[in-house]
């Protein structure tokens, strides 16, 4: 980040990657907001969605070395699955937040660059991360919104030379016909919307599955008339991923590893990538870098992600990209601002979800890791961190783990989920 203050703008309910009528789905996602309290350095302000506890700053704080009172916090009451540039005018909160950000030459930071976002910019007064004015950041909105759809991804992808499992893009209403198309040459397809993310309303559809008149279910994701694609369900060994940056000056790697998902659905991830696939590594770079070149050639600039399959053969799929902050983008930051100057600089990590068999409060649950020797440790920079504040049900938390091999990190899960007691742990 520069060294100008921040406003990280939280803005989950956005329109980027699901169509706002999803609400649920993105109510859901916004209960991560609080993890975007790990970006936040002196001078810098946070809007979030939802209500951060003061254990949880404070244990924040407590590791990053960051005086409370040199930040502020900025809690929007809920209004439903709106914008948060939109619940922050309801809330009659612009004015405060523009005093807050000042006129230190503030620039907003938002999880999603959508045109809400560069709006609420304009009107606070704030340049946008990255960019170096508003409208510079809204000459790329446009290139943004296609290629966080799968068809926008598919053709160029295609463009650029990536290899793509095969695969066909169509509207709604001849998503079924297809799939059957399909399924003459393929065992199995799966079907998705375009414009989903964390694997929100695909499917997986096998011959039988659609035998003896049977129809094709489809969520109400993307409305009557948008569009979906079909495509050969790979024998999938690992669900993989590359996260890059684009700056003025070239795009660069990151950080890359292994996608823990269930049905398709995205649960967690671990880096680095695991030994069974390090021989993707060079792809995915060539495929990331050249996806970079053409972001930036369409004025594009800061984080994105490149999703991939590979197969049973060790033969990687490009599947999607993510231009957006994703959801390992802050963890990453955070991994890395924690193990600087420790004796852990080149850490491997994981994130992902255990559900206690019963409820517990921050504090309780710190306190069984304390009591385990697991909590996170500063000076070695290792250890479990509680990156996203107690979940509302007290039972599905959140966690990294930072070690120094991925080896390390399977023994901190396995230890965590028998002190915290998750369910099958």
């Amino acid at each position: 980040m520069e060294t100008g203050p921040i406003v990280v703008f939280a803005n989950f309910l956005s329109d980027l990657a699901v169509d706002l009528n999803e609400g649920q789905i993105l109510t859901q996602w916004a209960q991560q907001a609080p993890r975007k309290a790990w970006l936040l350095r002196p001078g810098d302000v946070l809007v979030t969605p939802v209500p951060l506890s003061r254990e949880f700053l404070r244990y924040v704080y407590g590791l990053t070395g960051v005086p409370p009172e040199s930040v502020a916090v900025v809690e929007v009451p809920p209004a439903g699955a709106v914008p948060l540039a939109r619940a922050v005018r309801e809330a009659g909160l612009v004015e405060h937040i523009r005093v807050l950000a000042g006129d230190r030459g503030a620039a907003l930071l938002p999880t999603a660059l959508d045109a809400s976002a560069i709006a609420f910019a304009r009107d606070v007064g704030l340049a946008v991360h990255p960019y170096p004015t508003v409208e510079a950041a809204e000459a790329a909105l446009k290139m943004t919104m296609l290629l966080n759809t799968k068809t926008g991804f598919r053709e160029t992808a295609e463009q650029l030379g990536m290899r793509l499992p095969a695969g066909r893009v169509c509207p709604r209403p001849q998503t079924e016909g297809v799939a059957r198309e399909l399924l003459r040459e393929y065992e199995r397809v799966v079907v998705k919307p375009d414009r989903s993310a964390g694997g929100h309303g695909m499917r997986f559809v096998s011959r039988d599955d659609l035998r003896g008149g049977a129809v094709l279910p489809l969520d109400t994701v993307g409305g009557t008339q948008g569009m979906w694609v079909v495509e050969e369900c790979l024998d999938v060994a690992e669900s993989v991923s590359i996260q890059l940056e684009v700056t003025k000056s070239a795009t660069h790697a990151l950080f890359s590893g292994a996608m823990r998902t269930a049905h398709g659905s995205f649960t967690g991830y671990a880096s680095p990538l695991p030994s069974s696939c390090a021989h993707v590594t060079d792809e995915l770079e060539e495929w990331g870098t050249a996806l970079g070149r053409h972001l930036a050639d369409h004025g594009y600039a800061g984080p994105f992600g490149l999703d991939a399959l590979v197969d049973g053969d060790g033969v990687a799929y490009a599947s999607e990209s993510n231009i957006r902050r994703t959801a390992t983008t802050t963890p990453h930051t955070m991994v890395t601002r924690l193990t600087a100057g420790s004796a852990n600089t080149h850490a491997a990590w994981s994130v992902s979800k255990g559900w206690t068999r019963g409820p517990m409060d921050f504090e309780g649950a710190l306190a069984r890791l304390r009591a385990s020797r697991l909590a996170f440790d500063p000076e070695r920079g290792e250890g479990v961190v509680l990156y996203a504040d107690a979940p509302p049900d007290g039972r599905s938390w959140r966690y990294a783990v930072i070690a120094r091999s991925a080896g390390d990190v399977e023994e901190q899960e396995a230890a965590l989920a028998e002190a915290l007691e998750f369910e099958g742990g």
